[in-house]
């Protein structure tokens, strides 16, 4: 099993975004370059443990969730997980998902 720190960097940018917070703060907070969080987000460079657990420490957010996906904590994680996905779209794309939602309901 391998892991996607791709994937790991996404859940940290929406986390991070979820929260208000640039990227200039959260390298601030966590003593770090803007460039390499940039590359975490972006999953080009691997995150230690102890970084993400700083990450995690500075906006709130869920170990587990990052790495997984899924938080111990949360009853509906998929519905958080989708929402974070849904917030980056264009309000254009927002519409199209909508709309996809609805005719998947309607069936």
């Amino acid at each position: 099993m391998s892991v996607d720190f791709k994937l790991i960097g996404s859940r940290i940018k929406a986390t991070r975004k979820e929260s208000g917070k640039t990227q200039e703060w959260l390298a601030e907070q966590i003593d770090v370059s803007v460039g390499y969080i940039s590359q975490l987000e972006r999953g080009i460079t691997k995150i230690s443990l102890e970084t993400l657990a700083e990450i995690c420490s500075v906006l709130n957010g869920d170990m587990a969730y990052l790495v997984s996906g899924s938080a111990k904590k949360q009853n509906d994680y998929l519905k958080d997980e989708i929402s974070q996905k849904i917030s980056l779209l264009s309000e254009r794309d927002k519409r199209i998902v909508m709309n996809l939602i609805e005719s998947m309901i309607e069936k």
